[in-house]
């Protein structure tokens, strides 16, 4: 790791951004010193400028990467390097409205029907469920679940913020089981146990297995909608909005 690197990530943490939030501000970082060839506390706020336009006309990023990619950018060279380059503060992101891809209660179904292992099948369903991040449904606890309320305690969602979301009885009765199968003191979905785990996994499954799961699942199924697992929570939201239930409400159950 470069010294530049070790102290864009220690800034980060200070921060308090997430690790995924990290990771893609490095990954952003490190493109613009591909880019132009050199480190990126080399690069002129010249080349910077021409990086930007490359994204946005000849590489035509979607507005999501550009504006990931300029947040990456921008953190590192006015806070890492404290530098205050006007060019940071003109570039903006391409305008983009697209509505969500959005599923049926059917296509969840036959989606998660396809998914060939039990945890992957039942972190997934509890994504829907509850209407959760891919990273709060593989990071659930045992002890998040209040089956006396029919409540799911969320930790550490969105802004880093606790939540409470209602547990269907379904929901309830499909976790029961699942743990059962395995028991694991501390995670409903456990991975694989490593080396020196004897026998019991002191980790949560994968995001990336899990993601990989739901996207082989949705190929299979054969329906042709360009959904990833964040759709399960969009799905759940709208389902409920369709069943009026209050649109405060269901923002509150989503962080």
């Amino acid at each position: 790791m470069t010294v530049l690197r070790g102290r864009m990530l220690e800034d980060m943490q200070l921060r308090g951004l997430s690790e995924g939030t990290q990771y893609r501000y490095v990954l952003a970082v490190r493109q613009l010193a591909e880019y132009c060839g050199k480190s990126p506390d080399e690069i002129s706020e010249e080349e910077l400028r021409r990086f930007f336009l490359y994204l946005k006309n000849e590489k035509r990023v979607s507005a999501k990467t550009f504006g990931v990619t300029l947040s990456g950018v921008r953190f590192f060279y006015q806070n890492t390097l404290k530098r205050a380059w006007p060019t940071l503060d003109l570039i903006r992101p391409p305008g983009e409205k697209k509505l969500p891809v959005v599923l049926s209660r059917d296509e969840v179904r036959r989606v998660l029907s396809y998914v060939r292992r039990a945890h992957h099948r039942a972190c997934l369903s509890t994504i829907y469920c509850c209407g959760l991040r891919i990273s709060e449904g593989v990071s659930l606890q045992v002890s998040d679940i209040d089956g006396d309320r029919m409540l799911l305690h969320v930790r550490s969602g969105k802004a880093h913020r606790d939540r409470y979301v209602p547990l269907p009885e379904s929901a309830l009765q499909m976790l029961r089981w699942y743990w059962s199968t395995h028991r694991n003191p501390i995670w409903l979905f456990p991975g694989r146990p490593r080396t020196g785990d004897r026998g019991t996994s002191t980790n949560p499954v994968g995001m990336m297995s899990t993601q990989r799961a739901f996207v082989g699942a949705l190929r299979e199924s054969g329906i042709q909608k360009r959904a990833t697992v964040h759709t399960l929570s969009h799905s759940y939201s709208t389902h409920l909005l369709g069943a009026g239930v209050n649109l405060r409400v269901i923002q509150a159950y989503l962080g």
